[in-house]
């Protein structure tokens, strides 16, 4: 675990989640740089100034739907200003979903009493000031909402974890509605630190502001950090300043954390596991020197402030080592949904909080095997996709793999997998053989697709069900391997 930073940085004051600190910032530091979007930069004084100018005459909800710009900050500072409430859309989804979510925040949250209250300050802690929507194109989001408390506590528990410090400059080159981008901006102008961001992922536009603009630390999903490694190898892109490499959304396989060290050799790859419901659970970082860990389960020790007990369904406590919920207690849990609560997808047992997501815990050390929901029911056994993508990724020739379970009438679902070839290709014979002596028969998966790529959602995040709409529409980036 990092150093946590000295002073005020780490301490509570008030009731913020950040717009308290950007004042202070402006009147502190008013010239220095608050956040960079796209080559355009606001200083705190100008932040300040153009949130304030911005903070609606309405106490009700404000609703971004755009792509990143300067503006969209300064609208979203101004959007939770008092005891204002913000919920953030994709502005990639389609016109309909904007609509019915529109239509259900009408329904969910009535029109708020003029307050009169129009300056940049924060509102009572335990009040509501984020709308989250977890990612969806196809269905209607389940929404959930956030106390400006849980972020505050969010916010110390991370800049003590990641050690962040006023004079990094973070770059999160990701949309701002994905909550790893939204919350890493928050975090820096809590903290007073630099934050930077892109209109749309580039690989050449990141590699220029590492270059050009001091970046320091990064904040990403894996599939971007492998595409800035591999490619900054190949085209000589130094990244020796960078010091903190923080990655989420799923676990590093060891070809992405070699390239990763190589690339940027000074730096400290962290990973950690959370959700938007359950904000951070555990994770740990990996120092620059330090031998290569990957291929495992584990996900690091619990956050600080944060408590983690492996529960079965009916609330009882598992020993080490046995699978099951993967609870958590702390302050930074969200409230809990508005709508989409199908009594499954956050859950409580007498305070103990679950997604669903299922793991085990061993030495102290959580270990991840993945969504309930995404487990694979093959012949009465259960399998996690999460295990076999871990042992394919160990193969020698395998650069990246996603495993899914299509239906299958005798066995219910047999498990399929895609792979990403590092070089050349690869057969389905040298896969089984690789899997022989790691996997059980039983998690192995019975066919294999050479993939021309993975199968991501417009957020870097590899999708399963993505993978499986290749495979039954027989589309070309997916190609059978045979027997």
């Amino acid at each position: 675990m990092a150093a946590g930073p000295k002073g005020d940085m780490a301490g509570k004051v008030g009731s913020m989640p950040f717009l308290n600190k950007i004042q202070r910032w402006a009147e502190e530091r008013p010239q220095d740089t608050a956040v960079v979007v796209a080559g355009r930069r606001l200083g705190w004084a100008e932040l300040r100034d153009a949130a304030a100018a911005a903070v609606p005459f309405s106490d009700g909800v404000t609703v971004l739907a755009e792509a990143n710009s300067v503006d969209f900050v300064a609208r979203f500072a101004a959007a939770v200003a008092g005891a204002r409430q913000c919920a953030v859309l994709d502005p990639s989804w389609p016109v309909q979903l904007h609509t019915d979510i529109l239509q259900r925040l009408r329904e969910h949250v009535p029109p708020a009493p003029v307050s009169g209250e129009d300056a940049l300050a924060d509102g009572p802690p335990e009040s509501t000031f984020l709308i989250g929507l977890t990612s969806g194109t196809t269905s209607v989001p389940k929404a959930f909402t956030r106390s400006r408390r849980s972020w505050q506590e969010s916010f110390d528990a991370s800049i003590e974890f990641f050690g962040l410090r006023q004079d990094d400059v973070t770059l999160a080159p990701g949309p701002l509605a994905a909550s790893l981008n939204l919350y890493a901006l928050a975090e820096c102008l809590y903290a007073g630190s630099e934050f930077q961001t892109l209109e749309g992922f580039d690989v050449g536009d990141v590699h220029a502001a590492i270059t050009y603009d001091r970046v320091t630390r990064l904040v990403l999903v894996p599939t971007m950090l492998r595409l800035l490694s591999e490619r900054g190898l190949t085209g000589g892109v130094d990244a020796s300043g960078v010091r903190t490499i923080i990655c989420a959304g799923s676990k590093l396989d060891a070809r992405t954390l070699e390239a990763a060290r190589r690339w940027a050799p000074k730096a400290t790859i962290f990973e950690y596991y959370g959700a938007s419901e359950l904000s951070f659970v555990s994770g740990a970082g990996l120092p620059a020197g330090e031998p290569l860990d990957a291929g495992g389960t584990g996900i690091g020790r619990p956050f600080p402030g944060v408590e983690v007990r492996i529960l079965d369904d009916g609330g009882e406590a598992l020993p080490d080592g046995e699978p099951g919920n993967i609870c958590v207690r702390s302050a930074m849990v969200s409230n809990g949904y508005l709508w989409g609560d199908d009594g499954e997808a956050l859950r409580s047992f007498d305070g103990w909080v679950t997604v669903g997501d299922q793991g085990y815990l061993a030495s102290g050390e959580l270990h991840i095997l993945g969504r309930r929901a995404d487990m694979i029911l093959t012949s009465g056994k259960n399998v996690y996709p999460h295990e076999v993508e871990l042992a394919l990724a160990s193969v020698p020739g395998v650069a990246a793999a996603v495993a899914a379970g299509l239906p299958d009438d005798i066995r219910g679902q047999r498990v399929v997998a895609g792979v990403v070839a590092s070089h050349g290709g690869i057969t389905a014979t040298q896969l089984r053989a690789g899997l022989e002596n790691i996997l059980t028969r039983d998690k192995r998966p019975l066919q294999y697709f050479a993939l021309t790529e993975l199968p991501t959602t417009d957020r870097g995040k590899v999708s399963r069900n993505i993978l499986l709409d290749w495979i039954t529409s027989r589309d070309t980036r997916a190609r059978h391997l045979g027997q």
